[in-house]
C-alpha cells in the first residue's frame, strides 16, 4: 500500500461517525417543512397529497420524522377553519389581515396545542417561535408566542395547572 493510500485510508478511518438527529430534533425539522408546506397550501391552493409528493422529491426528508411532518400537513390543512376558530378571539386584528406566516404557524401550534397532548405546551410554544424567527417578520416571534401562550392556557388549563404546582 503506497503512503497516499494509507493516508487516505486514515483519514477516512479517523473521521467522526454522524450523530443521529435526536427526537425532537427530527420534529423539530418536521415542522419546518410543514410550515413551508401548509404554505404553499395556503396560497396556491394545491391539493395536499401534491405537495406532499413534492415535498418528498424536492427536500431531504430523511432529516425528518415524515410522519410527523405528514401528521402535521394533513392536521392543519384539513382542519384550518377549526384550528383558526381556536385562536381568532386572541387576535388583535381580523384573520385576514394576518402575514401569511404567522397564520401558518400559529395553525401548527394551535394542532398541536388541541390535538398533540404528548407534545408539551412549552415545547409547542418554543417551536412556532423558532418558526417565526426564522421565516417570520422581524418582530413576528413575539406576536406568535403571546397568541400561542393565551392558547394553551385555555386548551392545556390542566397540563400549566400541574406545571405550576410543582
Amino acid at each position: 500500500m503506497s503512503e497516499v493510500d494509507k493516508s487516505t485510508q486514515q483519514k477516512t478511518e479517523s473521521k467522526p461517525k454522524a450523530k443521529k438527529p435526536s427526537r425532537s430534533q427530527l420534529r423539530s425539522a418536521s415542522r419546518s417543512f410543514a410550515l413551508q408546506a401548509a404554505y404553499q397550501w395556503q396560497m396556491n391552493q394545491t391539493p395536499v397529497n401534491e405537495i406532499e409528493a413534492q415535498f418528498t422529491v424536492d427536500h431531504d426528508l430523511g432529516t425528518c420524522d415524515k410522519v410527523y411532518f405528514r401528521e402535521l400537513i394533513q392536521g392543519v390543512t384539513f382542519n384550518a377553519k377549526k384550528l383558526d376558530d381556536l385562536y381568532e378571539t386572541l387576535l388583535d386584528r381580523p384573520l385576514s389581515e394576518l402575514d401569511p406566516i404567522e397564520l401558518t404557524i400559529l395553525r401548527i401550534g394551535s394542532f398541536e396545542l388541541s390535538e398533540r397532548l404528548d407534545v408539551p405546551y412549552r415545547v409547542v410554544i418554543n417551536e412556532g417561535v423558532e418558526l417565526a424567527k426564522s421565516f417570520g417578520a422581524t418582530e413576528s416571534h413575539k406576536y406568535v408566542n403571546g397568541i400561542l401562550d393565551k392558547l394553551a392556557q385555555r386548551v392545556r388549563r390542566e397540563e400549566i395547572a400541574a406545571r405550576r404546582e410543582r
